[in-house]
Order: structure tokens, then sequence, then C-alpha cells
């Protein structure tokens, strides 16, 4: 039963255990492509993988998981495969998040909550995690937060 709480997030895999999720709200679009046809930038954070060409937009590339502090995802695949992309807009910017595997689109009652524990996150994951939900498979589900994934300091300004 949907409840006015209840909101619409995309569901997706960090690190093979992990699932997060994003309201649909900022989600633009999802989309796969070959990591080859990446064009890498220099001087850039490590987790920026580059730019991409998309339906001519250059729309930066950054690796979810890196970002995270964890193995990038290119030391799981090798170049020739394809990856996926969320695009997301917020406030008439883009922004193209590398991640393993977009799983489901869950309805999530805000009701449920639960606040950050920095005990369950890593410390460079926390700045971006507005709260988490236990679904009924007991699974953890981190809800990021669109607005501080836009305004890290990693690449304002750049």
């Amino acid at each position: 039963m949907k409840t006015e709480r209840q909101q619409r997030f995309l569901s997706f895999s960090l690190r093979d255990k992990y699932v997060g999720v994003m309201t649909l709200e900022h989600v633009q679009e999802i989309f796969t492509i070959d990591l080859a046809n990446i064009c890498r930038v220099p001087q850039m954070p490590s987790c920026v993988v580059g730019v991409y060409n998309w339906r001519g937009e250059m729309l930066w590339l950054v690796d979810l998981d890196l970002m995270f502090g964890y193995s990038p995802l290119e030391s799981q695949t090798d170049l020739y495969t394809k990856s996926m992309v969320m695009k997301l807009n917020y406030e008439s910017k883009s922004l193209g998040l590398l991640v393993n595997e977009i799983r489901d689109i869950e309805h999530l009652d805000l009701e449920f909550i639960k606040s950050p524990d920095e005990h369950l996150f890593s410390p460079e994951m926390s700045n971006f995690v507005q709260g988490y939900f236990i679904d009924s498979n007991e699974e953890i589900l981190i809800s990021l937060d669109t607005k501080a994934i836009f305004q890290t300091p990693m690449w304002v300004g750049s």
C-alpha cells in the first residue's frame, strides 16, 4: 500500500555487497557505455573517470565505488565491457555515476529511514549518506544525498 510519505528510489549495487538508493527526482537517465570510450582528463580526482559525449553533451563520469573508498570499478572489469551509468541532474548540472548494476525501483516510506551510523559506512561515504532503510529481506539500502554528491569540494569549481 502506497502512503503519502513513500518516495520512489532507484536501487543499484555498491561493491557487490551493498545496495545504494537515490531518489528518482534527480535521476534523468540510465544507460550503458564502453569504458574504452571515456576521454580521460588529467589532474582530476581519481574517482573522476573522465568525460563522455552523451547526445552532444560532455558528461563528467564518476566511479561511485572509488569515490566511496573502495576499489575502482575498472579493476573489476576489463576496458571493453559495458558499464552502467546513472545520469543525474541537479540545479541544471549533470553528472554520470558509474555503478556495477542497476537493480530496481523501490517504493520506500520516509518514516522508516534511519539516521546514518558512522560505524556502518566508510569515512569517504559518510558525507554522502542521508540515512538508510532496512528492507523486508534485512538488507541495508543506503540512501545517498544527490546535493552532497554535486557539491562535494572534490570538484566544485573544476
